[in-house]
Protein backbone atom coordinates (compact mmCIF):
# COMPACT_ATOMS: atom_id res chain seq x y z
CA UNK A 1 0.00 0.00 0.00
CA UNK A 2 2.85 2.42 0.79
CA UNK A 3 4.46 1.63 -2.58
CA UNK A 4 1.22 2.52 -4.45
CA UNK A 5 0.87 5.82 -2.59
CA UNK A 6 4.45 6.87 -3.32
CA UNK A 7 3.97 5.94 -6.98
CA UNK A 8 0.79 8.08 -7.18
CA UNK A 9 2.59 11.02 -5.56
CA UNK A 10 5.49 10.63 -8.05
CA UNK A 11 3.07 10.54 -11.01
CA UNK A 12 1.22 13.62 -9.69
CA UNK A 13 4.49 15.55 -9.21
CA UNK A 14 5.73 14.61 -12.70
CA UNK A 15 2.38 15.55 -14.26
CA UNK A 16 2.30 18.95 -12.53
CA UNK A 17 5.95 19.57 -13.50
CA UNK A 18 5.17 18.78 -17.13
CA UNK A 19 2.13 21.09 -17.11
CA UNK A 20 4.10 23.91 -15.46
CA UNK A 21 6.98 23.48 -17.92
CA UNK A 22 4.57 23.50 -20.87
CA UNK A 23 2.89 26.71 -19.67
CA UNK A 24 6.32 28.27 -19.11
CA UNK A 25 7.36 27.48 -22.68
CA UNK A 26 4.06 28.82 -24.07
CA UNK A 27 4.34 32.03 -22.06
CA UNK A 28 8.00 32.47 -23.05
CA UNK A 29 7.15 32.05 -26.73
CA UNK A 30 4.19 34.44 -26.41
CA UNK A 31 6.38 37.08 -24.73
CA UNK A 32 8.82 36.96 -27.64
CA UNK A 33 6.27 36.60 -30.42
CA UNK A 34 3.84 39.29 -29.24
CA UNK A 35 6.38 41.75 -27.76
CA UNK A 36 5.16 45.33 -27.99
CA UNK A 37 7.90 47.62 -29.20
CA UNK A 38 8.20 50.91 -27.32
CA UNK A 39 8.29 54.21 -29.12
CA UNK A 40 12.01 55.07 -29.47
CA UNK A 41 11.32 58.83 -29.43
CA UNK A 42 9.56 58.45 -26.06
CA UNK A 43 12.67 56.68 -24.72
CA UNK A 44 14.90 59.46 -26.04
CA UNK A 45 12.70 62.19 -24.56
CA UNK A 46 12.54 60.33 -21.24
CA UNK A 47 16.35 60.09 -21.20
CA UNK A 48 16.61 63.89 -21.50
CA UNK A 49 14.20 64.57 -18.62
CA UNK A 50 15.72 64.83 -15.11
CA UNK A 51 13.84 61.82 -13.64
CA UNK A 52 12.71 63.66 -10.52
CA UNK A 53 9.19 62.16 -10.85
CA UNK A 54 7.95 65.36 -9.20
CA UNK A 55 4.75 65.84 -11.19
CA UNK A 56 5.31 69.61 -11.54
CA UNK A 57 4.75 69.22 -15.29
CA UNK A 58 1.18 68.10 -14.62
CA UNK A 59 1.89 64.43 -15.33
CA UNK A 60 2.45 61.54 -12.92
CA UNK A 61 6.17 61.39 -13.69
CA UNK A 62 8.83 61.85 -16.33
CA UNK A 63 7.77 58.89 -18.52
CA UNK A 64 4.11 60.01 -18.87
CA UNK A 65 5.33 63.53 -19.68
CA UNK A 66 7.68 62.11 -22.33
CA UNK A 67 4.78 60.16 -23.85
CA UNK A 68 2.63 63.31 -23.94
CA UNK A 69 5.43 65.30 -25.62
CA UNK A 70 5.91 62.55 -28.21
CA UNK A 71 2.18 62.57 -29.00
CA UNK A 72 2.14 66.37 -29.26
CA UNK A 73 -0.20 66.65 -26.28
CA UNK A 74 2.20 68.69 -24.11
CA UNK A 75 4.77 71.39 -24.82
CA UNK A 76 8.45 70.92 -23.99
CA UNK A 77 8.58 73.73 -21.41
CA UNK A 78 6.77 72.24 -18.41
CA UNK A 79 9.74 70.80 -16.47
CA UNK A 80 11.07 73.18 -13.78
CA UNK A 81 13.71 70.77 -12.42
CA UNK A 82 15.21 70.41 -15.90
CA UNK A 83 15.12 74.12 -16.61
CA UNK A 84 16.42 75.77 -19.75
CA UNK A 85 19.03 73.09 -20.48
CA UNK A 86 16.32 70.40 -20.69
CA UNK A 87 14.10 72.60 -22.86
CA UNK A 88 17.02 73.27 -25.24
CA UNK A 89 17.89 69.56 -25.37
CA UNK A 90 14.25 68.61 -26.07
CA UNK A 91 13.96 71.31 -28.77
CA UNK A 92 17.15 70.01 -30.37
CA UNK A 93 15.95 66.39 -30.20
CA UNK A 94 12.51 67.18 -31.60
CA UNK A 95 13.69 69.90 -34.00
CA UNK A 96 11.27 72.44 -32.55
CA UNK A 97 11.42 75.98 -31.25
CA UNK A 98 13.04 76.62 -27.84
CA UNK A 99 10.39 77.95 -25.44
CA UNK A 100 10.70 79.79 -22.13
CA UNK A 101 9.96 77.73 -19.02
CA UNK A 102 6.23 77.84 -18.26
CA UNK A 103 6.06 79.66 -14.91
CA UNK A 104 2.72 77.99 -14.08
CA UNK A 105 4.63 74.78 -13.36
CA UNK A 106 7.24 76.29 -11.04
CA UNK A 107 10.63 77.91 -11.11
CA UNK A 108 13.96 76.33 -11.97
CA UNK A 109 16.65 76.34 -9.29
CA UNK A 110 20.20 76.48 -10.62
CA UNK A 111 21.43 74.98 -7.34
CA UNK A 112 20.13 71.44 -6.70
CA UNK A 113 18.07 71.24 -3.52
CA UNK A 114 17.43 68.46 -1.04
CA UNK A 115 14.77 68.21 1.65
CA UNK A 116 15.80 68.19 5.30
CA UNK A 117 13.44 67.34 8.15
CA UNK A 118 13.76 69.13 11.49
CA UNK A 119 13.61 65.89 13.44
CA UNK A 120 12.97 67.62 16.76
CA UNK A 121 9.67 69.01 15.44
CA UNK A 122 8.56 66.02 13.32
CA UNK A 123 5.39 64.45 14.74
CA UNK A 124 5.56 61.28 12.61
CA UNK A 125 2.35 61.88 10.69
CA UNK A 126 3.67 60.07 7.53
CA UNK A 127 2.04 62.61 5.19
CA UNK A 128 5.43 63.48 3.67
CA UNK A 129 6.20 59.80 3.11
CA UNK A 130 2.96 59.41 1.17
CA UNK A 131 3.73 62.50 -0.93
CA UNK A 132 7.30 61.51 -1.87
CA UNK A 133 7.34 60.06 -5.42
CA UNK A 134 10.79 58.45 -5.04
CA UNK A 135 10.54 57.00 -1.50
CA UNK A 136 13.32 59.22 -0.18
CA UNK A 137 11.74 59.64 3.27
CA UNK A 138 12.32 57.07 5.98
CA UNK A 139 10.11 56.79 9.05
CA UNK A 140 6.95 55.30 10.45
CA UNK A 141 3.77 56.52 12.11
CA UNK A 142 4.34 58.50 15.32
CA UNK A 143 8.11 58.21 14.94
CA UNK A 144 10.70 60.64 13.67
CA UNK A 145 11.25 60.81 9.90
CA UNK A 146 14.42 61.51 7.96
CA UNK A 147 15.41 62.11 4.34
CA UNK A 148 17.64 59.74 2.40
CA UNK A 149 19.67 62.53 0.81
CA UNK A 150 21.03 60.40 -2.04
CA UNK A 151 17.46 59.54 -3.12
CA UNK A 152 15.85 62.98 -2.75
CA UNK A 153 15.27 64.73 -6.08
CA UNK A 154 14.34 68.10 -4.55
CA UNK A 155 10.84 68.07 -6.02
CA UNK A 156 9.33 69.83 -2.95
CA UNK A 157 6.20 67.63 -2.96
CA UNK A 158 6.77 66.81 0.71
CA UNK A 159 6.46 70.46 1.81
CA UNK A 160 2.69 71.15 1.42
CA UNK A 161 1.37 68.11 3.34
CA UNK A 162 3.58 68.69 6.43
CA UNK A 163 1.23 70.00 9.18
CA UNK A 164 4.05 71.32 11.39
CA UNK A 165 6.21 72.87 8.65
CA UNK A 166 9.31 70.97 9.72
CA UNK A 167 10.73 70.33 6.22
CA UNK A 168 13.17 72.73 4.58
CA UNK A 169 14.81 72.70 1.18
CA UNK A 170 18.54 73.35 1.33
CA UNK A 171 21.19 73.44 -1.40
CA UNK A 172 23.11 70.20 -1.87
CA UNK A 173 26.67 70.58 -0.66
CA UNK A 174 29.00 70.13 -3.60
CA UNK A 175 32.08 67.99 -3.17
CA UNK A 176 34.89 67.16 -5.54
CA UNK A 177 33.04 63.94 -6.39
CA UNK A 178 29.95 65.71 -7.79
CA UNK A 179 31.28 69.12 -8.90
CA UNK A 180 30.99 69.83 -12.62
CA UNK A 181 32.08 72.65 -14.85
CA UNK A 182 29.15 74.90 -15.69
CA UNK A 183 27.72 74.21 -19.12
CA UNK A 184 28.57 76.84 -21.71
CA UNK A 185 25.79 79.30 -22.43
CA UNK A 186 24.15 78.96 -25.84
CA UNK A 187 24.61 82.20 -27.73
CA UNK A 188 21.85 83.78 -29.75
CA UNK A 189 22.67 84.52 -33.42
CA UNK A 190 23.13 88.23 -32.57
CA UNK A 191 25.59 87.47 -29.75
CA UNK A 192 27.65 85.09 -31.90
CA UNK A 193 27.83 87.71 -34.69
CA UNK A 194 29.01 90.33 -32.19
CA UNK A 195 31.74 88.02 -30.91
CA UNK A 196 33.09 87.23 -34.38
CA UNK A 197 33.01 90.84 -35.60
CA UNK A 198 33.62 92.74 -32.44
Amino acid sequence: MGHDTSMLVLIAVLTLSFIAGSFGLILGYAAIRFKVEGNPIVDQIDAVLPQTQCGQCGFAGCRPYAEAIAKGEAPINQCPPGGESTIVALADLLDTEVLELNAEHGEHSEVPLVAVIDEMNCIGCTLCIQACPVDAILGSAKHMHTIIESECTGCELCLPPCPVDCIDMIPIKQTLADWKWPEPKTLSPNESTEMTHG
